[in-house]
């Protein structure tokens, strides 16, 4: 038998990473390419799905030029997508318009408006979710009502997995995990609700058919073989969330568990066996079928550290800015950061709030506000986590993922905040591992999901949290929540 490998792509922010893993989960080869996010207007944030494409072509591409994977190799391919893309797509899939991505805000106004006039309850019951601008629906309803040429000339709008994957194969869908972003998927019954659809102004001919996340939707075409240098005929799955790949490739599969994310965004997902929603934070199905997320997704993450580091340190490596932050007791002699750099989503999803360093004099350095950067993002962790309790979800263990991961220092300042033990599996490559799984499982490489983690995830190293810090942690995190309920009127105010 020849070499067996699994093709894994994950659509980020900032940038496209492609991986090959084997079966046991190591990396043979990867890339990772950059694009760019679009600022047009304020409160807007958009991306170019063409630019994702070309992305992923070329990483794919660098990836079969070299010697260590052949085409023919590759068993499946797994994508996934950065959360609540609204891609405006005519019926023979060509990109209308930017996409606007999970960070934009632009319809607030929409979103009032709805929860008045369908109730929030309403559209609650059958999603899960809030009816927020971050989501999919209210921006399909903006290219409705501000891009009126643009809507009626689309014909699905698709999410950002499954434009890839449209790409590739070309077969429109949608995948499980993602469906929460649309507002008319039936949390519970995993199905499109035609009746809120209307009431929303929409029909659920706007969105692909839904497919498990692990399901082949179709084929390597020889148009995309031609572009990508893939062999003709690969089987793609749908794949999902990366979220929830992520989540997959940490480990995290069966109930109870919980993944902490530290990429570009922050955030949390705990593992449940039904439908567990709470207003304030992120309700999804899990890739894996009859398993749901109850998410907690934050603006603040590693895209935190990387701003300071660009603005005020750019001499110097992540590690460097990290040694300056071991330097600082526990709570940053009172320093204390909001993270809420593009405003802020769960659990007080606030578009107005605005990123805060408290607490400066003339006795704090630089080391100090680094410090209190790392501990402002563990504090939203934390705000997530306790907010999760309140719907008796429970979490013990967290299975960190991300680059933040490899910092010992954050990873333990996250323990420490928590209180809770942190186990770190290889974190830079969760995500598209995730997507590689599923592919492996769609195709039968592997018989089901406890074999494939079992096979391809190893903890690298585990922490336990300092409980005497967890203390003075807790003492500082009601002066965190304190600033926010202080300060989120004075975030409103225009200037």
């Amino acid at each position: 038998m020849g070499k067996e490998f699994l093709l894994g792509i994950d659509i980020g922010t900032s940038a496209c990473k492609v991986a090959v893993f084997d079966v046991e989960g190591n990396v043979i080869a990867q890339t990772n390419k950059p694009y760019k996010v679009y600022y047009p207007e304020s409160g807007w944030a958009e991306q170019d799905p063409d630019e994702w494409w070309d992305a992923i072509c070329e990483g794919i591409r660098e990836i079969l030029d070299g010697d260590t994977v052949n085409a023919s190799e590759i068993c499946a391919i797994g994508v996934d997508g950065q959360s609540w893309s609204a891609i405006p797509v005519d019926g023979s899939g060509k990109v209308l318009d930017r996409t606007p991505i999970w960070m934009d805000t632009r319809a607030r106004d929409i979103c009032d408006r709805v929860k008045s006039e369908v109730g929030q309850d309403r559209i609650f019951d059958v999603a899960g979710n809030d009816f927020l601008p971050s989501y999919s629906t209210p921006k399909m309803l903006w290219f409705k009502e501000k891009r009126p040429e643009i809507f009626a000339a689309t014909d699905k709008f698709l999410q950002s997995n499954s434009y890839i994957v449209y790409k590739l194969t070309g077969v429109m869908s949608q995948d499980m995990s993602q469906g929460y972003g649309v507002h008319f998927f039936d949390m519970n019954k995993l199905s499109y609700d035609e009746g809120l659809a209307g009431e929303l102004g929409l029909d659920t001919s706007l969105v692909p058919p839904l497919y498990n996340c692990d399901a082949i939707v179709g084929k390597v075409t020889a148009a995309a073989a031609s572009v990508t240098n893939l062999a003709e005929g690969t089987p793609v799955v749908a794949g999902g969330l990366d979220a929830a790949c992520g989540t997959l490739g940490a480990g995290v599969y069966e109930v109870g568990q919980t993944q902490e994310q530290g990429g570009q965004a922050g955030g949390m997902s705990i593992c449940t066996d039904h439908a567990l929603s709470h207003k304030k934070l992120i309700l999804s199905p899990h890739v894996v079928a009859g398993r749901w997320l109850l998410q907690g997704g934050t603006v603040g993450g590693g895209g935190v550290l990387k701003w300071f580091r660009q603005e005020f340190g750019a001499d110097m490596s992540f590690d460097e800015l990290t040694k300056e932050a071991e330097k600082v007791s526990p709570g940053s002699e009172g320093v204390i950061f909001l993270p809420y750099m593009a405003g802020e989503r769960s659990p007080i999803w606030d578009p107005d709030a605005k990123g805060v360093i408290y607490g400066l004099s003339f006795d704090k350095t630089r080391g100090h506000v680094i410090r209190a950067m790392l501990e402002g993002v563990a504090y939203a962790l934390q705000h997530n986590l306790m907010t999760a309790e309140e719907t008796g979800a429970s979490t013990g263990v967290l299975n960190a993922m991300g680059g933040s991961a490899n910092s010992v220092l954050w990873t333990q300042i996250k323990a420490d905040v928590t209180g809770r033990t942190i186990q770190v599996p290889a974190s830079d490559t969760a995500t598209t591992l995730g997507a590689a799984i599923l592919a492996g499982v769609g195709c039968g490489l592997y018989r089901d999901y406890k074999e494939a983690v079992e096979k391809t995830i190893a903890i690298t190293r585990v922490q336990e949290p300092d409980m005497k810090a967890h203390e003075t942690y807790m003492k500082y995190m009601d002066l965190y929540l304190k600033l926010y309920e202080d300060l989120k009127d004075t975030f409103k105010t225009a200037y």
